[in-house]
């Protein structure tokens, strides 16, 4: 999905093209693609990927990399 999907900046995207763009932004999360991936991908912000994923129910991964811990 790019940026040039019918997706200008700061849109406000409502109805059935709001469902379609939900449901291809989860099709693609589920697929292992990253918030911040598919954020600069549509040329959207993070927040606006992470709100279609919430709205759409979908289990949101953890933010991964190293675990800081406390020496021993």
């Amino acid at each position: 999905m790019a940026a040039s999907a019918g997706l200008s900046k700061g849109a406000r995207i409502t109805g059935e093209s709001r469902e379609s763009i939900r449901n291809e932004i989860r099709k693609q999360y589920e697929s292992g693609a990253s918030i911040r991936s598919l954020a600069e991908s549509l040329g959207r912000s993070y927040g606006f990927v992470h709100k279609m994923l919430v709205e759409s129910d979908v289990p949101l991964r953890g933010r991964g990399g190293a675990n800081r811990r406390k020496r021993a």
